[in-house]
């Protein structure tokens, strides 16, 4: 693996790196860490709503609409002294607009209203990726491929539109209706439908499939409320008819989510009863403690839990809860460290606070969260990981908190910033490599536009046969580079970099060329077969007994 040849460089390329990797995390679906901590449910009663806007702060916006000097808008000075309140407490208590909520709590019950299609915004024309089976473009005849023209009668197609600007109009109400022009791939006419929308469900279980007779992999992008259920069905798969005996669970970006989806995640990986998960405990907040069921549905043998510094919260739970009962290896990255446990409350106008009302112990009793007492050093702590070589090197991994605790088995391990994987993998330098960066951006828009064209060849190919047979040809490889170098701005190729990252490059374009054609399973099986977490979690699950055994005691 190659290096950067000085610290400036990193500084320099760090901020593209971070950018890049949230826009192509969006289009293949996968998501990066979010302020979203471990979210308790609770009774709205507890809170009475409309004291946030009486005592001080309304008299002082009942004088400045009496007589300042310009006019005002009432409801964004209230809004804004609520989140200047919010923001002198911890980095995850936060204040959302009524409109900002259900956004937030879409993400977190994992459904939303909508007309069930994906889509990419390629050279200013919204292009459909996938229409959701039975949902309702589906069922009006909306199909992969065809361009969206026009949005209740306003043309969207070479117009400058954004993604946000398509959702908002594409969303809505359940049982309202949204009328669309399209421009048919097939027949090549202009379209009217009416689509009725509906409620669409958005899974956080993004694969589940084999990676070998007897491994399984499931990849978990957040905690929702449909979480547990949507793993279940993955598992039950899995081990029914696969006759799957060990499972790598991916929790690589995960941002968190909802605790107790993790909890029952988690009573499904243990044999044992009462076995401790995680507490809680606050400052009003008497601990609480969550515990195994012992009635798991499935016997799952070895297991690997991939984490990286985009996993958060949720994730730390089920991650410290394998490493503290010594139930499974970890693999990866240092986790990001939120130890935090929120409550939402819903206020009149429906706007929300999410308040930090305790935090989370890990069964041995350390708390991951690292410190918030600097907001601007704990927003940057990741990108400085990147700087002083933590990614690279395990010894460079800063323990915040010398106190000792320990697994069941008597090993070591620390809090106060996140949980240091049992088994160390580097990143790839060469993902930092600038032209890398500016290259991988195109290959959504590239391969859309390829399949666009050619995808007739692979009419006729099980999903099987691409994934183990097919790979990008040199005169395809080149095909892309001259797509890219005119898309990107003054690109001046670097040789050498396109040397070393042309196998790179090459493997991205197979798996997101899988996706589009076969969907997010062999997406993952074309991946997973360069990815040195997973390559890492199979080799330790293949090792004689006596060696798996000493890597988890």
């Amino acid at each position: 693996m190659e290096k950067q040849s000085s610290k400036q460089n990193w500084k320099v390329w760090l901020p593209l790196l971070i950018s890049v990797t949230l826009v192509f995390g969006i289009l293949l679906g996968m998501r990066l860490p979010s302020s979203q901590p471990a979210i308790r449910i609770i009774q709205q009663d507890d809170l009475k709503s409309n004291t946030l806007g009486s005592g001080k702060v309304e008299e002082l916006i009942r004088y400045i609409e009496a007589k300042y000097v310009d006019p005002v808008d009432r409801e964004k000075l209230l809004n804004d002294a609520i989140a200047s309140i919010m923001d002198d407490l911890d980095p995850h208590s936060n204040y959302y607009s009524a409109s900002d909520a259900i956004g937030v709590k879409e993400s977190l019950e994992g459904k939303f209203d909508g007309i069930g299609i994906e889509f990419m915004i390629i050279d200013d024309t919204i292009m459909v990726l996938n229409a959701l089976e039975d949902g309702p473009s589906w069922e009006v005849g909306i199909r992969s491929g065809d361009k969206m023209i026009a949005i209740q009668d306003s043309l969207v197609a070479g117009v400058g539109i954004t993604s946000d600007q398509i959702m908002d109009r594409l969303r809505g109400e359940k049982g309202t209706t949204v009328d669309v022009q399209v421009l048919d791939a097939e027949t090549h006419k202009i379209v009217d439908y009416t689509v009725t929308r509906d409620r669409i469900p958005s899974s956080s279980v993004e694969t589940a499939i084999m990676l070998d007779d007897k491994t399984g992999f499931i990849k978990l992008s957040r905690f929702t409320a449909q979480t547990y259920e949507e793993f279940m069905q993955g598992l039950e798969n899995l081990v029914e008819n696969h006759q799957m005996e060990n499972l790598i669970v991916d929790l690589r970006q995960n941002p968190g989510g909802y605790l107790q989806e993790t909890t029952q995640i988690l009573s499904q990986l243990f044999n044992e009863n009462d076995r401790l998960l995680v507490y809680t405990e606050g400052r009003t907040s008497p601990r609480k403690d969550f515990e195994t069921t012992g009635r798991p549905f499935f016997n799952v043998g070895r297991m690997v839990v991939l984490i990286d510094e985009g996993s958060a919260s949720a994730s730390e739970i089920l991650a410290g809860a394998v490493q503290d009962n010594d139930r499974g290896v970890l693999v990866g990255r240092r986790s990001f460290g939120k130890g935090l446990v929120q409550e939402r409350y819903t206020l009149s106008d429906g706007s929300e606070i999410h308040l930090t009302v305790a935090r989370y112990y890990t069964p041995s009793g350390r708390s991951i969260q690292k410190s918030y007492s600097d907001k601007s050093e704990y927003i940057q702590d990741v990108a400085e990981r990147y700087l002083h070589g933590e990614m690279l090197d395990r010894d460079s991994i800063k323990i915040l908190d010398s106190t000792e605790y320990f697994t069941l088995s008597g090993r070591p391990v620390y809090g106060g910033g996140g949980i240091v994987p049992d088994v160390f993998v580097p990143i790839d330098t060469l993902m930092l490599s600038e032209t890398y960066l500016l290259l991988r951006q195109q290959i959504p828009a590239f391969v859309f536009r390829y399949l666009e064209g050619e995808g007739a060849q692979f009419t006729d190919m099980s999903e099987e046969s691409f994934i183990h047979n097919y790979r990008i040809s040199e005169t395809l490889f080149q095909q892309f580079m001259s797509f890219a170098a005119a898309k990107i701005d003054r690109f001046v190729p670097n040789e050498d970099d396109i040397h070393r990252a042309g196998g790179y490059l090459k493997q991205d374009l197979l798996a997101r060329m899988g996706h589009q054609l076969y969907g997010p399973d062999a997406f993952y099986a074309i991946s997973n077969a360069h990815d040195p977490d997973v390559q890492t979690a199979l080799q330790l699950i293949g090792r004689p007994e006596a060696q798996w055994r000493a890597s988890i005691e």
